[in-house]
């Protein structure tokens, strides 16, 4: 037994321990993502079924072991048409990388900050009058195919543009904006709508589109009810409720507030940052 730890200790050099590094890495995001994910109730199933045919075949349960092993065939294929949307969502991942792409929507800070305090005054006088609206805010993955769906505008964000869409007589009122690169870029645009099967029942098409867009691409987008006026947001599948007006005009300057300012200033991410308020 010590001759053989041996061997491994003389054999083991710094590419083995890179090796090993970037398998836990990878399994470590994995496990992350699944749990992020309505992934993980079917990966358990997959599991057992594992063990189930493992255990068969010890235990000469022939009959048994033959159909689990037809199954297990025909499950890598199926396992593939069942996380179709969370294979997109990783693949997408690795592409928005920084180590594989540039960051196609920087935009200039003074802009950032501008539509920030546009978008956040535009969601606090819809949820004071309760007037729904659904806001989608375009990062790296561009948005075209559901931008196509509305109508393309290419305005200067303002409250005023932001109310008169949303408005209830609008013909584009129940559609959602997409803004890019601090434009309006489109209004009345349809998004797809989650799949997330333990969403709550309460929640309306609005924001099943809104937690939607999130699910397919790396959009951050703001959800405001008709009914009672709760604010809510998305982001990566994942939604927060009960939002006020500040946490949106946070969340916004963390998300595409440059830190790099060209001018030689401190960033605000970077004074809020500083301050404790990130």
């Amino acid at each position: 037994m010590q001759d053989f730890f041996s061997r491994i200790a003389t054999g083991f050099g710094i590419l083995d321990a890179i090796d090993i590094g970037i398998i836990a890495f990878i399994i470590y995001k994995a496990l992350g993502f699944i749990r992020e994910s309505r992934a993980e109730q079917i990966v358990k199933g997959f599991i057992i079924l594992v063990i189930a045919t493992f255990a068969s075949g010890l235990l000469h349960l022939y009959a048994f072991n033959w159909i689990l092993n037809g199954v297990m065939t025909f499950g890598i294929i199926a396992l593939v048409v069942v996380f179709q949307p969370e294979l997109r969502r990783v693949l997408e991942y690795i592409g928005r990388g920084r180590i594989f792409t540039m960051r196609f929507t920087a935009i200039d800070n003074e802009k950032v900050k501008l539509t920030a305090s546009t978008v956040a005054s535009a969601t606090d006088n819809f949820s004071n009058n309760k007037i729904g609206a659904l806001i989608v805010m375009e990062k790296d993955v561009t948005l075209n195919d559901f931008a196509e769906t509305g109508t393309i505008l290419d305005a200067d964000v303002t409250s005023e543009l932001l109310g008169n869409i949303f408005y209830s007589g609008a013909p584009m009122h129940d559609g959602a904006v997409i803004i890019r690169e601090g434009r309006v870029y489109a209004a009345g645009c349809v998004l797809p709508l989650s799949k997330n099967m333990s969403l709550p029942k309460e929640l309306g098409t609005r924001h099943r589109a809104g937690i939607g867009i999130t699910e397919v691409s790396d959009a951050y987008c703001i959800m405001v009810s008709e009914e009672n006026g709760v604010i809510s947001s998305a982001y990566n599948g994942n939604m927060k409720r009960f939002l006020d007006v500040k946490t949106i005009e946070k969340d916004i300057l963390n998300m595409f507030l440059d830190e790099s300012d060209d001018s030689g200033k401190t960033s605000l991410k970077g004074l809020l940052r500083r301050n404790g308020n990130v």
